[in-house]
């Protein structure tokens, strides 16, 4: 058996989650998905799956070895695609990852848009609220809105920064003690969004300190996504802490109402990401030029609502 080939379907399980997702997608039966599982695991000599009835798990031997295949996948294609030339038209699958809201309503749209005019690509969307390791992952793309670490990874600045606000519903506010410091929330009831802090905000200076402000509290609500932390504030079960782009229908259909806009911290930048190299394949490149200045566009629109929430 070709090990290439079985490394592709090896990876394909692995994304689908299942033998039979992979032979789904790859069009093969799954007699010779296990074959080719079967064929890796005897070539390396060790187990590199826990099989169950409902799931695949990597064993520790099987997570190194995924890593290193989706290397040796990467380059294998971008190794194809230079020797075919820079005229090669935009081809195979597309990875891309991105926060649930902005990928779901500002992304996707785009790449739907992308994917009608190239129908040689196909493409897989990944929304996770977690950094991925775009090489290690084998994500082509990634969308971002935060402060970039120094890193190997090519950086296409979106623009269009975002602001991260607090908002409580206007019958909450009514019934619970002024906010003028971010001091006085401590005597307020908290939605935590788990990427925005479990138990501290960070808050900018006081005038004429140099000292980020951090706030304290026990949350009375802990939540995972934005749509339930933004459904709980709205409902009138506390305050909660958001990017700008998440609350701007609320805030401007008079649902929720910003508070210690004056303390907000720096404003974030919006990047789309790529590992080094994957710009020479065309169906990076394609996309990168496709996308990006419709997503500056939006996120121009979005930026200029969101100062117009106070």
């Amino acid at each position: 058996m070709d090990r290439i080939d079985a490394m592709k379907i090896f990876i394909a399980a692995m994304d689908e989650g299942s033998l039979a997702g992979a032979g789904r997608l790859l069009k093969r039966s799954p007699a010779a998905v296990s074959r080719a599982i079967a064929f890796l695991e005897a070539h390396v000599g060790v187990e590199l799956l826990h099989r169950t009835t409902r799931s695949l798990k990597l064993s520790e031997a099987g997570e190194r070895y995924a890593t290193a295949c989706r290397r040796i996948l990467i380059e294998l294609e971008e190794a194809e695609m230079l020797a075919a030339g820079e005229r090669s038209a935009p081809r195979g699958t597309l990875t891309l990852t991105a926060p649930p809201i902005s990928g779901e309503d500002i992304l996707r749209p785009i790449l739907d848009e992308f994917l009608a005019l190239n129908p040689l690509v196909s493409a897989r969307l990944l929304l996770l609220d977690r950094s991925v390791n775009l090489v290690d992952e084998g994500v082509d793309i990634a969308l971002r809105v935060a402060e970039l670490p120094d890193s190997t990874l090519i950086a296409t600045r979106i623009g269009g920064e975002i602001r991260r606000v607090v908002v409580g519903s206007p019958d909450y506010l009514a019934k619970h003690p002024p906010i003028s410091e971010p001091a006085d929330l401590a005597s307020h009831e908290i939605i935590a969004f788990t990427n925005f802090g479990l138990d501290s905000w960070s808050f900018a200076p006081a005038p004429g300190s140099t000292i980020p402000r951090s706030v304290h509290f026990a949350p009375r609500l802990t939540i995972n996504t934005v749509r339930g932390a933004l459904a709980s504030a709205i409902n009138g079960g506390g305050l909660t802490r958001l990017y700008s782009y998440h609350v701007a229908d609320a805030v401007r259909e008079g649902r929720l109402r910003v508070v210690l806009a004056h303390a907000e911290g720096p404003a974030l930048p919006i990047h789309m990401l790529t590992p080094k190299g994957r710009l020479s394949v065309p169906k990076v490149r394609a996309f990168l030029d496709f996308a990006a200045p419709r997503l500056r566009s939006e996120f121009r629109r979005l930026a200029v609502e969101a100062r117009a929430l106070g």
